[in-house]
């Protein structure tokens, strides 16, 4: 179900994103800097189409049912309306970090969250390659917040308030914002170092709206003069332009690994472990490659 809110800002928000991408693909071709190529920008296009398709199709079973009953026992409730838009802004925000630093650090969320990341494309309609499946389970991430007096309709509204402000930091055009902006906010550099394949910019700056979580958490690297973005993942995927292997492609390597051992201990770290993780040492996650460049 979505609220009449909703309803209005998606009616402000398609023309909006219309017209900044059409600009930026205008801007791209001439000053010949390429941002954009055709397939690449269906493939978003059909990606983010799926995603809504299903977040709308669960959101009455997920986002209304489970919450709503979640928010029926809340143990606490927020008088102050300024403290209540403050608090859940900034609680959310951390709900989406923690969501997104394990999508990065377990093979099985990764294997969802993956179709994001898989463009060797920067711009503005990367951001609407969205994660599939990802509706599926994202609400549970939100649970904590109904126990303690968020309703859930004020929930998926910031919800759809900060992934408009994540969609916008999908550009190659801005290159920094200001200091006291950048100590604070997710910016587009920051956000480029999150789509890096550069083993440097791996798993890092993983936040939504905030870029202070990454700044606690040991997750924020800024974005480097001398190592120029990489973007996409360090596997190219075969058949990139199959538009189901777009989505499954993860998953079909999975399959293959859980092959490689009969052991239940080893097929549960191949499915749960950070990408990468092997038992015989064929593959290597980031923490993994990173220690051996400091050995090397």
């Amino acid at each position: 179900m979505l609220s009449t809110l909703e309803i209005w800002l998606s009616r402000v928000l398609i023309p909006l994103y219309a017209i900044v991408i059409v600009t930026e693909i205008l801007f791209s071709n001439w000053q010949h800097k390429n941002l954009y190529s055709f397939k690449e920008t269906v493939k978003n296009v059909y990606v983010t189409l799926l995603n809504a398709g299903l977040d709308i199709l669960l959101r009455s079973a997920f986002y209304i049912m489970v919450l709503l009953w979640c928010y029926s026992h809340a143990f606490y409730s927020i008088e102050n309306v300024y403290l209540y838009w403050f608090l859940l802004f900034i609680l959310e925000d951390l709900a989406i970090y923690i969501e997104h630093y394990v999508d990065h650090h377990s093979r099985f969320f990764w294997a969802v969250h993956v179709t994001h990341h898989s463009s060797e494309e920067f711009n503005l309609s990367t951001g609407f390659r969205s994660s599939v499946l990802q509706p599926i389970y994202r609400f549970i991430y939100f649970i904590p917040l109904t126990f303690i007096g968020f309703h859930p309709s004020d929930i998926v509204l910031i919800y759809s308030i900060t992934q408009t402000y994540g969609i916008l930091l999908h550009t190659q055009y801005i290159r920094r914002m200001p200091q006291w902006f950048e100590a604070i906010f997710v910016s587009p550099s920051h956000h480029r170092v999150h789509h890096g394949s550069n083993l440097i910019y791996l798993d890092k700056n993983m936040g939504m709206c905030l870029i202070i979580w990454d700044k606690l958490f040991g997750t924020f690297q800024a974005e480097l003069e001398e190592e120029p973005v990489k973007y996409g993942i360090t596997k190219p995927i075969e058949n990139p332009n199959n538009p189901i292997n777009v989505i499954f492609h993860e998953w079909k390597e999975i399959w293959v690994d859980l092959n490689k051992n009969s052991s239940l201990n080893t097929r549960l770290k191949y499915l749960f472990k950070p990408p990468g993780w092997s038992h015989d040492g064929s593959s290597k996650t980031t923490k993994e490659m990173r220690t051996e460049q400091k050995k090397g």
